[in-house]
């Protein structure tokens, strides 16, 4: 025990001598564009219903009838007319077509698309869209969608045995559909006159830095409505060029500031924390149970020609060790880094730290946001 807790204030005192706990962390600037946005512009997502056909025996089955009715439909558009029974959708797959169009897309542009199957098919490998509609929320066409799949896996079988790699049916098709129509995307009011920017991250500080900054440069034209919100208003010199009004207000450099937050994922062991994180003196101690099964086979060979048979007996032990907890006595001040630093030093898991920060947090201890994944 004397000997783990010296190893623990040797650590302590490492990590001090490298970092202090009281050194301010860097401020680092940005741009306005990349804290916030200009409200109005966004993107719009897309969703529609499509076959694809062309497939190797890969397609939906029989069973899939939302499959089959859509084949007789679409070839009733052609002038073919058949009966459902006879049908063996076997090259065919249903899918559900979804794409994001950007803002201000023109008619004409292209856009990525995600093809995904709705039935039963094993692969999309090799298939081809048909014309899809694809409809915003309002019902609207806004696209149109076709072409050749690219899925980036496959899947094959023969004899039982079967092999797949990633997720064969779900696959992309890179500018695979033409805009149709225009999305209007009014940025500033009716007269031309007023903006409103909001923060990708709401916060009063932030908020009132960007009002700060953007004032500075062009005068009192701004106010921080609230901690997602700031309203601007077009210098009349800008009038005729707004866009220009707005690429230079973007380009301002501020200092975000934002929440002391510790994240922690507890399947997988991160850890990621802060800078503007710190705790109060706190007493930690942490122990360890470890439980070993082991077994072991024995087999009893009888002498030559006797009567006895050959035995296998199997023993299994099983062993509990406890492992001695450290305390160890955290300084007010100390920032989380150096609390980890010094828990790696004694050979603490990503699991323990979890466990430890959770504690800290629950004493009262740790001044931050804890956010499990």
């Amino acid at each position: 025990m004397r000997k783990l807790i010296a190893m623990l204030l040797v650590a302590m005192l490492a990590v001090g001598v490298a970092t202090p706990a009281i050194a301010a962390p860097a401020q680092v600037s940005t741009r306005i564009k990349d804290v916030a946005k200009v409200q109005g512009v966004r993107s719009n997502q897309l969703v529609g219903y499509g076959l694809v056909v062309g497939l190797a025996g890969t397609g939906d089955s029989d069973k899939s009838t939302f499959t089959v009715q859509s084949i007789v439909n679409m070839l009733k558009t052609f002038g073919v007319m058949i009966n459902t029974s006879q049908l063996k959708p076997k090259n065919i797959a249903a899918v559900m077509v979804t794409a994001t169009l950007p803002p201000f897309a023109k008619s004409g542009d292209a856009v990525d698309i995600t093809v995904s199957s709705m039935g039963d098919a094993k692969s999309l490998q090799g298939g081809t869209l048909l014309q899809t509609p694809l409809r915003a929320a309002n019902g609207q066409v806004y696209a149109v969608g076709q072409g050749p799949l690219s899925t980036g896996g496959f899947a094959v079988g023969a004899g039982g045995a079967s092999q797949q790699k990633n997720f064969p049916t779900v696959g992309n098709i890179p500018s695979g559909a033409m805009v149709e129509r225009e999305v209007p995307m009014p940025f500033t009011d009716k007269n031309n006159e007023k903006l409103t920017l909001t923060l990708n991250r709401p916060d009063f500080t932030t908020a009132s830095r960007i009002s700060e900054a953007i004032d500075q440069r062009f005068g009192q034209i701004t106010t921080a409505k609230d901690p997602g919100t700031v309203l601007v208003n077009i210098p009349y010199y800008y009038s005729d060029n707004i866009v220009g009004f707005v690429a230079s207000m973007e380009e301002l450099a501020i200092t975000p500031d934002s929440v002391a937050r510790v994240v922690i994922n507890e399947r997988t062991g991160t850890v990621v924390i802060g800078s503007n994180v710190a705790i109060d003196e706190v007493a930690v101690a942490q122990g360890g149970l470890t439980i070993k099964i082991g077994r072991t086979t024995d087999v009893s060979q009888p002498p030559s020609f006797s009567d006895g048979r050959t035995v296998v007996t199997t023993e299994t032990t099983v062993e509990a060790k406890e492992e001695p907890a450290g305390l160890i006595v955290l300084p007010a001040s100390a920032n989380v880094g150096d609390v980890v630093a010094a828990l790696n030093a004694v050979g603490a898991t990503p699991r323990d730290i979890i466990s430890i920060l959770q504690a800290i947090k629950a004493a009262g201890a740790l001044h931050a946001e804890l956010q499990i994944m």
